[in-house]
């Protein structure tokens, strides 16, 4: 099926969807394999492509609303790590490193005075970066981020049960780098859902046990992983996906999805792409 045809059998739910402007966004420091401070960001490039991002959203029908960057975290336009917001709960972040610490303390005032009780975690926790809802589960990535005490606090807190995920590639420190959910499908899987996801992100256990939750995942291979397409965003028809990701988006529109490609890669330089730029509000 081309890309952009309208399929048969899928329905996209309208989503409200929290980012930050890049107004202060650069690669100042490096805490992951994708951070180069010799590499220079594009400031313009960022920001009209985020820019870019959001009207996209906008054009299928989302709710796109901001927090204000705060200038000394040029990481905070990565919106999707400050939390993990169900049914109207918020599980705030607690970062692993010192220099993204402070942005905790920003998206919780904003949550705050939208009228949000914010519960922070007590371990390490990096939001929907490691924490991602699909279908009755909540799937819970550790390896590099995330403690996997903030797991079992995160199925406390939202009475979800909680699937655990070993990363074991450094390149894929968060578990949006490496999986996220399609939608629903139908109940025939039980209310799991479906998903894509890189294999050997994962360790040999976390991929058996994807393997039988979902048996009908879409498999990227190592390239379409490397140009970050599975760090996209799901509307159950629609998915913004990196124009860089080809086997993926051929794989998604065989499959009835409509790919809506968007291009941030200045954001790659510092292991960023869609997901991580976009917090949902659930």
């Amino acid at each position: 099926m081309p890309v952009g045809r309208a399929p048969l059998g899928r329905t996209p739910s309208r989503r409200r969807y929290l980012m930050c402007e890049p107004r202060h966004f650069e690669v100042r420091y490096a805490i992951n394999p994708w951070m180069d401070t010799d590499a220079p960001v594009d400031p313009a490039l960022a920001r009209d492509q985020w820019g870019n991002l959001v009207q996209a959203y906008r054009d299928h029908g989302h709710t796109v609303e901001t927090v204000a960057p705060v200038e000394g975290l040029p990481d905070m336009v990565f919106a999707a790590n400050a939390a993990l917001v169900v049914d109207g709960r918020v599980f705030g972040s607690s970062f692993h490193a010192p220099e993204r610490r402070p942005e905790s303390a920003a998206y919780e005032a904003w949550f705050k005075a939208a009228g949000y009780d914010v519960h922070v975690s007590g371990p390490v926790c990096e939001g929907e970066g490691d924490l991602v809802p699909a279908g009755r589960f909540v799937l819970a990535g550790t390896g590099f981020r995330t403690e996997r005490a903030a797991h079992r606090e995160v199925q406390e807190f939202f009475g979800r049960p909680v699937i655990s995920l070993d990363l074991v590639d450094p390149r894929f420190y968060h578990l949006d780098t490496a999986l996220f959910f399609l939608g629903e499908e139908d109940g025939e899987d039980g209310g799991a859902g479906d998903i894509a996801y890189y294999p050997a992100a994962f360790s040999p256990g976390s991929r058996e046990v994807l393997r039988r939750l979902y048996p009908h995942a879409v498999i990227a291979t190592e390239e379409d992983a490397l140009a970050f397409g599975l760090n996209s965003v799901s509307d159950g028809r629609h998915v913004f996906v990196a124009p860089q990701a080809h086997g993926l988006i051929d794989q998604l529109a065989h499959r009835g999805y409509v790919p809506v490609p968007v291009d941030l890669s200045e954001f790659r330089k510092a292991g960023g792409g869609i997901k991580c730029c976009t917090q949902e509000i659930r």
